[in-house]
């Protein structure tokens, strides 16, 4: 089984309402010195099998198709190689 990460971004050119919010957030609650917050997503997607160019270009199609707004949002996928839980 291999574990491949995908993260989504919005388009530095989109605007950012939840980065908005948590940028505005960040010194009411005592942290100083943050100039920028993005928000996105991470989706971690196990497939059956070893890692290969062939899952890899899948799991990017997953990722155009479904899981990010290619219009707004671009994406990374690398394949997990922990694989554990911490």
């Amino acid at each position: 089984m291999t574990r491949y990460v995908v993260d989504v971004m919005p388009k530095r050119e989109i605007l950012d309402p939840q980065g908005k919010a948590v940028l505005g957030a960040l010194p009411r609650l005592g942290f100083e010195g943050v100039s920028d917050v993005r928000q996105g997503k991470r989706f971690e997607i196990e497939v059956d099998g070893d890692a290969d160019d062939q899952r890899l270009d899948e799991v990017r199609r997953m990722a155009e198709t479904l899981l990010a707004n290619p219009v707004i949002e671009y994406y990374t996928v690398t394949a997990d190689e922990t694989q554990g839980d911490g």
